[in-house]
């Protein structure tokens, strides 16, 4: 389990929403409070957020840009690919981290083992406060009308109040692009 961070995405009808942590932990020292996890990839198509170690996720989500870019932003077949590089590379196979991709269509969690993992309730988390996210969605989820954003936002609070290695400096992300920019408005 990868501590010190929580990335959580939601598809509700239309709209996908990732949100994560600003927390960076190193031991059980807070570094930093704001720190981005979510990042937009390919011409922002694509969402991807992490949890692991940053330097490794940051090699992550450059060798990801670039399968999009080979794939010409097929995020199935992008997905499938680094996963099989992941495994298979030396270098790459040591990199401990996950990673959650989403575009319009499709969610996926990729690990190092070679999993490419699409949840079957379009809700999915990794990091150390992941259950308590994921829970949280699945609630709201089936429990009101709220908008994936909405869901991703009381998530993120209600795991920032339970799990030690998450905090409420959310970056909150939301496909289709246009539409965070009109929430913003």
């Amino acid at each position: 389990m990868f501590r010190g961070t929580t990335i959580i995405a939601v598809r509700r009808g239309k709209q996908v929403a990732m949100g994560g942590d600003g927390q960076v932990t190193l031991g059980d020292t807070v570094m930093k409070h704001g720190a981005r996890k979510v990042r937009w990839l390919y011409d922002d198509q694509v969402l991807a957020g992490f949890a692991g170690s940053t330097a490794d996720a940051f090699t992550l989500f450059e060798r990801f840009e670039e399968k999009l870019e080979l794939y010409s932003g097929n995020l199935t077949r992008a997905a499938v690919e680094m996963a099989k590089d992941w495994r298979m590379d030396k270098m790459l196979r040591r990199l401990e981290a996950l990673l959650i991709v989403a575009d319009e269509e499709h969610i996926f969690v990729i690990s190092g083992n070679g999993d490419v993992i699409e949840p079957d309730d379009n809700i999915v988390g990794i990091g150390s406060g992941a259950p308590y996210a994921e829970a949280a969605s699945r609630a709201l989820f089936r429990n009101s009308d709220l908008k994936a954003d909405e869901i991703v936002r009381e998530a993120m609070k209600i795991t920032s109040e339970i799990c030690i290695y998450t905090n409420d400096h959310l970056t909150l992300e939301i496909l289709p692009h246009e539409q965070k920019q009109e929430d913003d408005k």
